[in-house]
């Protein structure tokens, strides 16, 4: 047990540092359109995803394709993750490193809203406090922008939507990713080749190097994912939900440090308030696993007494 949690750390930890460090990736490829790095990038996942099952022994997912409500869910899941990478992707050729970063630290506050809103999950006391934090987080972003931080809350709304959705069907994440990839890439493929013919692209037009670099979108966004997956079977919920704080913060030291983004006092309120809410959420669920921890141990007292 001990070394199945072990492993299950690594795949998580792993899965998290590459997905905050994957802006030193899109950097890169500064000069190509955001666009045309996400047509390859949906292009080349689906080898990537394909191999990965096989190597993993996952099937493909041929029931799934009958039930026409979840390829409904999956088409909207397919646009809502599409969407969500193609401005995280804008964002970082365009020295927004910053706003990417604090999207996916409200992310987690706007899933616990969308619980709230959809599921009928029930709001702590810590859950509304850290709720107000990052409400006037992004409150006072808006105010001091002058303007909606537009892709911090894109980032956070899309993704939260989309793993909402996707927890109405029954698919594991790569199965998943697969039949969201397959649904965007006749159009996707379809864009390739027009870049191509037209001699309006980057690919096998600029150099090797970034021919590679684009080559290699599959394995940026599957890779994370698989590790991501494998993790996620071998530790509780809510650790692998305090483990996916390291990627924003990663992406934020980059951004800070690596990149020399403007840091100034607004962003420094605006995220000093978003991470005040993200450590009165995870006082909560911590006090909320230790006490059903008490309860079960009790339970377990009362049983042995009897």
């Amino acid at each position: 047990m001990q070394n199945i949690n072990r492993a299950g750390y690594i795949y998580g930890i792993l899965a998290f540092v590459i997905w905050g460090l994957a802006p030193i990736y899109f950097k890169a490829l500064e000069g190509v359109s955001a666009l045309e790095i996400l047509a390859h990038r949906v292009a080349w996942s689906v080898p990537v995803v394909l191999l990965i099952m096989w190597a993993i022994k996952r099937p493909f997912p041929k029931n799934i394709l009958q039930d026409k409500k979840t390829i409904g869910i999956l088409i909207a899941t397919s646009v809502l993750i599409s969407g969500n990478w193609l401005a995280f992707t804008w964002a970082v050729t365009n020295e927004r490193v910053l706003e990417t970063s604090l999207g996916y630290f409200i992310n987690p506050l706007f899933s616990v809203a969308l619980g709230i809103m959809f599921l009928k999950e029930k709001l702590t006391t810590w859950s509304k406090v850290a709720l107000i934090l990052a409400t006037l987080g992004v409150l006072y972003r808006i105010v001091s922008l002058g303007s909606l931080p537009w892709i911090s809350l894109w980032l956070a709304f899309s993704f939260g939507v989309y793993g909402l959705l996707r927890k109405q069907v029954n698919i594991g994440p790569l199965q998943g990713l697969l039949v969201e990839t397959l649904i965007v890439l006749p159009i996707t493929a379809g864009y390739i080749l027009y870049l191509w013919y037209t001699e309006s692209g980057a690919f096998l037009y600029t150099s090797a190097r970034i021919d590679w670099l684009l080559l290699a979108g599959g394995i940026i966004t599957t890779v994370p994912l698989a590790l991501f997956s494998a993790g996620a079977r071998l530790l509780p919920l809510n650790t692998i939900g305090f483990m996916q704080y390291l990627a924003p913060s990663l992406t934020f030291l980059l951004a800070v440090f690596a990149f020399k983004e403007t840091f100034n006092t607004e962003l420094l309120i605006t995220f000093a308030l978003i991470w005040a809410g993200l450590i009165v959420y995870t006082i909560g669920v911590v006090r909320q696993q230790n006490q059903k921890r008490r309860d079960r141990k009790s339970a377990a007292k009362l049983m042995e007494n009897q």
